[in-house]
């Protein structure tokens, strides 16, 4: 399985990344690994989470993580972008 785009990823359904993250873990846990630190999750979290819900699917787990730090991650290319448009209007 090759390793996606951010805009691919971050398009994929929760059961869709879930999906893909199972495959990983199944056959190239480096990759989830790899996935894990190109997007930036936190291993603290990542820890925790784990330990606070041993009993629910891994990749459930860290598809919820992954999801959430898209989002904070558009959000703050959005308000980087906006900020910037704006001082750029200001200029004129």
């Amino acid at each position: 399985m090759m390793e996606l785009p951010f805009q691919t990823l971050s398009s994929f359904s929760r059961e869709k990344l879930i999906e893909y993250l199972n495959e990983f873990i199944k056959n190239d846990f480096s990759k989830v690994v790899h996935l894990l630190y190109r997007i930036d999750v936190s291993e603290a979290k990542l820890k925790d989470k784990l330990l606070q819900n041993s009993n629910q699917d891994a990749a459930e787990l860290i598809a919820d993580l992954i999801l959430e730090r898209l989002d904070m991650t558009k959000k703050a290319r959005s308000q980087f972008n906006n900020t910037h448009l704006d001082d750029e209007n200001e200029k004129w």
